[in-house]
């Protein structure tokens, strides 16, 4: 067994169909992380740009950070595969959970500025 060690494989485990999905998904996976990258980009270019007043910049960048969110949960996390019914329900009822406590936890800190 050890002899067959230095030869090329002549072709791999994975079918046609299955490489070209492989492929397909690394580049959805790439431009994904492209955008992402360029969000990022924004979000420091809005909190530099003098011009840009501050009451337009923090909720800019919480939009922008939604957005990353659902980007990562959606591609990187891979809620939207089809057999990721369970997780991607439990992430759901998490966030509808989460968003309104953190938005009554934080009104009654008083915290809110607009």
């Amino acid at each position: 067994m050890a002899e067959n060690l230095n030869q090329p494989f002549e072709e791999s485990a994975m079918n046609k169909e299955e490489k070209r999905k492989l492929n397909r998904e690394q580049r959805i996976q790439v431009i994904a992380f492209a955008f992402m990258i360029g969000i990022t980009i924004l979000a420091f270019l809005a909190v530099g740009a003098e011009g840009i007043p501050t009451i337009f910049t923090t909720p800019f960048i919480l939009l922008l950070a939604l957005v990353q969110l659902i980007i990562q949960l959606y591609y990187f996390m891979h809620l939207k595969d089809k057999d990721h019914g369970w997780p991607s329900s439990f992430m759901i009822s998490g966030l509808v959970l989460a968003a309104p406590m953190i938005v009554a936890l934080i009104m009654l800190l008083g915290v809110v500025k607009y």
